[in-house]
């Protein structure tokens, strides 16, 4: 018998924070995670085959959260992670102690979002000083959220 205790709906999709991907097949401007952390890869090169046979993979990732810089080696053949990354839209309502209140296309608040320490922070408490109405990019990947962008609200 089924245990009566578990509690299946407000369950995840299941889905992995990361999933593999071959070496090769990783592109510029795709993610992957370097050291831990989800990247953005900015650069890539291969070296030729050396007299054990694999060609190595040079990666270059900015972090996607922090802007850090990371670099990674790995044979062509194998397989590296790749986040598995989530952009979603929300309209501002309202800062409060650096927390934002963002509303969902479906009406739902969410208020445990902070302001970034970032430009992109500067610029959503300039606008919403500004009294402008915008939303607000956040993405979100390998159970971290930021937000990493602004555009203007479409008129209805």
């Amino acid at each position: 018998m089924a245990d009566p205790d578990l509690d299946f709906q407000t369950g995840e999709s299941g889905a992995s924070a990361t999933y593999p991907m071959q070496c090769s097949a990783l592109r510029k401007n795709g993610y992957v995670v370097l050291k831990g952390r989800p990247c953005k890869i900015v650069e890539m090169s291969t070296s030729k085959t050396g007299k054990h046979g694999h060609a190595k993979v040079n990666l270059v990732g900015i972090d996607i959260f922090t802007n850090k810089k990371y670099e990674d080696m790995c044979p062509s053949t194998h397989n590296m992670d790749v986040p598995s990354i989530k952009r979603t839209d929300y309209q501002l309502v309202n800062i409060n102690e650096n927390y934002m209140s963002l509303m969902s296309d479906n009406g739902d608040i969410r208020e445990d979002l902070r302001v970034p320490e970032s430009e992109v922070g500067k610029e959503i408490e300039a606008k919403f000083e500004a009294g402008e109405e915008f939303m607000v990019t956040v993405i979100s990947a390998m159970g971290e959220e930021c937000a990493v962008a602004t555009k203007v609200l479409a008129s209805k």
